[in-house]
């Protein structure tokens, strides 16, 4: 099991961790918040130099699980200085999504469950597709996006860098 550190504890990171769990490929350190308390059965790291300690250790992955608030731009600026620090991001599918073997899904994006993803989808790194989302063929998908729970994107749709696409929308 890979090693896996999570960045924010609010209720994103709730949904986060039940597809984390699924997919039984990541064992949870914890999660760095300025909140301290457990969250769920996992450890809340309050220490802003942890990450700083183990930026060297090539075994431990970390994934934003803090939301789009309004605006990517605390999630960017996160993965923009963790990336500069060659941290690794996973990219992570629920057990219970379907992605084609013929797409293409960056690092840092998180696949919630009930997603359909079909043949030649691009999906950008740092990106949610939450919950019961169906992307079609030939849609791309930039960085840094949140596409909402039962969002659909029909083929051939481009949706830009930093763009978030509300609940039940469809285009």
């Amino acid at each position: 099991m890979k090693k896996l550190i999570l960045i924010g504890a609010g209720g994103h990171a709730k949904s986060c961790i039940d597809v984390i769990e699924s997919t039984k490929k990541f064992k949870i350190l914890g999660l760095i918040d300025k909140k301290n308390k457990n969250f769920f059965d996992y450890k809340v790291i309050t220490d802003d130099k942890y990450l700083e300690k183990e930026k060297n250790n090539k075994r431990l992955s970390v994934y934003i699980s803090i939301g789009f608030i309004k605006s990517p731009k605390n999630r960017i600026k996160i993965f923009k200085k963790l990336k500069k620090r060659n941290f690794h991001f996973p990219s992570i599918i629920s057990k219970f999504a379907y992605v084609s073997r013929r797409s293409n899904i960056l690092e840092g994006t998180m696949i919630h469950h009930f997603v359909v993803i079909n043949s030649e989808v691009k999906i950008g790194y740092n990106t949610i597709v939450n919950t019961s989302s169906l992307i079609e063929h030939d849609v791309k998908v930039g960085n840094h996006c949140h596409i909402s729970t039962g969002t659909i994107l029909n083929g051939g749709v481009t949706v830009g860098d930093g763009t978030f696409i509300g609940s039940g929308s469809y285009c």
